[in-house]
């Protein structure tokens, strides 16, 4: 084993100027990531420069048998810290060979939203709460719970420390170390209400990248888990019961509500988010009704509501920006499972477009 782990870790740079590109898409349910690695003569840092590549879409459910060919075209690349040196992980979003977006290619709509040039004027940016659940492998069941039982009540569990209320502060750490090292925005982590359940941040990111950053950041979570034997759900409620759920809470600010008299901009744009509040939650991921009941730190997810420092509402204005009159708010309801090109880009458009 030792040996393995030293060619693991060897440096190609001391030997070749070859180095290897792992590129990533996202697959048929729209969450789950894929990717596979090709070697490229020298070190890539333009993706524009980066090679188009394929892949089997009937493997992924993105594509017929006797059509199967899905085009990969590269968007961001990043560090990666699985492999080090000059070797890159690569964002990219899907295609036909025909140049058209496949179906669960949301970034290219994202993209034609953050391109306007009412949006670009506004330099919108996001700040994303990914909350995420580790599991036991086995059994599918919380990280640190007794197997078939349950911990004591939430309470000592969020941001605590100590072996019986903070469960995989390991994979955490690893996650935070290897996104910076990557050169992934990641500004913070933090255990959440229900155990076994933890949080990172990414931002405040400008326009499209936001959602590039996330899901380069689900990947290499992915991967750290994968490592360790243990699997991470994004379901946004993955224990039924007193139990909080997860969510993707996006921080939301623009040009003018960074300003001054920033702070009636942002009641003008939740005013617009109200009155799209359903097409926003048909968009805010999947079962986010078993989390948004109401309870948990949720508002109930057929009613739209505002508050200054209420963890409780739609959407959450800090004490800051309300005392400065500028800053940002919160839009709670994304769930975990989100797809970050749509939220953001659907938050871009209602508050900037419509």
């Amino acid at each position: 084993m030792a040996l393995l782990n030293d060619l693991i870790n060897l440096n190609l740079t001391e030997s070749t100027t070859k180095i290897i590109a792992e590129y990533i898409w996202i697959g048929g349910s729209g969450m789950d990531l894929r990717s596979k690695a090709r070697t490229l003569p020298e070190p890539v840092t333009d993706p524009k420069k980066l090679p188009k590549w394929n892949y089997d879409g009937s493997s992924t459910g993105q594509a017929p048998g006797e059509d199967s060919e899905v085009i990969v075209w590269p968007q961001a690349i990043f560090k990666d810290p699985f492999r080090g040196g000059n070797n890159i992980l690569v964002i990219c979003d899907a295609y036909t060979p025909a140049g058209e977006p496949i179906p669960t290619n949301k970034r290219h709509a994202a993209a034609k939203i953050f391109s306007d040039p009412k949006v670009e004027k506004e330099i919108p940016w996001y700040g994303i709460e990914q909350e995420y659940t580790l599991l036991q492998k086995d059994i599918n069941w919380p990280l640190g719970w007794p197997q078939g039982g349950f911990p004591g009540p939430q309470g000592p569990y969020y941001c605590g420390i100590g072996a019986d209320k903070a469960f995989g502060r390991d994979i955490v750490d690893a996650h935070y170390k290897a996104c910076l090292y990557a050169g992934i925005n990641i500004s913070g982590i933090n255990g959440e209400v229900m155990p076994g359940q933890w949080e990172f941040q990414v931002g405040p990111s400008v326009g499209i990248s936001a959602g590039d950053e996330i899901w380069a950041a689900r990947y290499i979570l992915e991967r750290i888990t994968e490592i360790a034997g243990v699997v991470v759900s994004f379901d946004p409620k993955p224990i039924k019961g007193d139990w909080n759920g997860a969510g993707a809470h996006t921080n939301y600010s623009t040009k003018s509500m960074r300003e001054e008299g920033g702070y009636e901009v942002i009641k003008k744009a939740i005013e617009k988010l109200g009155l799209r509040h359903k097409e926003h939650i048909a968009a805010y991921g999947e079962g986010n009704e078993r989390r948004l009941t109401g309870r948990h730190e949720t508002a109930d997810i057929n009613t739209f509501k505002w508050g200054v420092a209420n963890r409780g509402a739609s959407i959450r204005v800090g004490r800051d920006t309300e005392k400065e009159g500028k800053g940002y708010f919160e839009d709670r309801r994304p769930a975990s499972n989100m797809d970050p090109y749509v939220v953001t880009a659907m938050i871009a458009e209602t508050t900037l477009l419509l």
